[in-house]
């Protein structure tokens, strides 16, 4: 047997472990990038071996937000892609307008960027009071960091840019207070949110959304695992729902794909198949 194929053995007995011990399925990731990430892990927690890390692991319930943190990628920007929220701001915020009540579903939240953003074109859309947010992701500790929705205030620069960019309508600094070398975003931007954890390789759809957007998520899944979080959503949005998918993601070459229509393929939009019956009254 090759060190190539020791190695996957060891890797599979770390993915079976985390899943059996915690709960946590990673075993449908893309294997390139996960691989990459577990030795991230092993090298942070100061273990020789994969097999010595797994050991840490079903020994340390400690150790697991380490592991975590290092198999899920947690890099975002507010407003991140400009020419994406100024589609939604553009094109479909209009249709959202004619419903009474709007859910949102910012699926694998990361630090709570993708949500602020959201939350912030609502509001100056006049949309924000009727619309409730929900906000999940995996990893426990980037859920607590979006809850507290405060950042480096050396980043506010480059969000200050691609909020303008994104047809932003004020200036960024009446959304956060700086302090301390943060700049923490203003509560209220949040009291309409439910923050919670999801793993869309295990857990259920929500229901009677309007929008999900997750952004540079599938782009980590398996095609399986696609498939799997594209049914989900399909089974989350009303019939004429949308979908935002990242700058390098499609539904092209999906099975899951055929319940959507491309809206703005160029920003990665696409549309819930709409139901002939559809009345906004249901």
């Amino acid at each position: 047997m090759t060190q190539d194929e020791v190695s996957g053995i060891e890797v599979e007995l770390f993915l079976e472990a985390l899943r059996q011990r915690y709960h946590y399925d990673f075993r449908a990731y893309s294997r390139a990038s996960l691989v990459r990430r577990i030795e991230v892990a092993r090298e942070r927690l100061g273990c020789e071996t994969l097999s010595q890390l797994q050991g840490r692991l079903l020994r340390e319930p400690e150790v697991l937000h380490e592991v975590i943190d290092a198999l899920t990628v947690q890099v975002s920007d507010l407003f991140r892609d400009p020419g994406y929220y100024a589609a939604l701001r553009r094109e479909v915020i209009p249709h959202l307008a004619t419903f009474s009540s709007l859910k949102v579903w910012v699926a694998g939240c990361a630090n709570g960027e993708e949500l602020y953003s959201l939350a912030i074109l609502f509001r100056e859309e006049g949309l924000f009071d009727r619309t409730l947010f929900y906000a999940t992701e995996i990893n426990r500790r980037a859920l607590a960091h979006a809850r507290a929705g405060i950042y480096d205030i050396d980043r506010v620069p480059g969000f200050s840019r691609n909020y303008q960019q994104a047809g932003g309508k004020s200036s960024l600094s009446d959304y956060y207070t700086a302090a301390y070398g943060g700049a923490a975003f203003n509560r209220l931007l949040r009291q309409r949110t439910v923050f919670a954890e999801h793993d869309l390789a295990t857990d259920q759809v929500f229901s009677e959304i309007h929008l999900i957007s997750c952004r540079n998520v599938l782009i980590y899944f398996d095609a399986a695992l696609q498939d799997r979080a594209i049914g989900l959503f399909a089974g989350s949005l009303v019939h004429g729902g949308f979908l935002g998918l990242g700058a390098h993601e499609t539904l092209r070459f999906l099975s899951g794909g055929a319940a959507f229509t491309p809206f703005n393929e160029q920003e990665r939009i696409w549309r819930r198949n709409a139901h002939p019956e559809l009345t906004h009254a249901e």
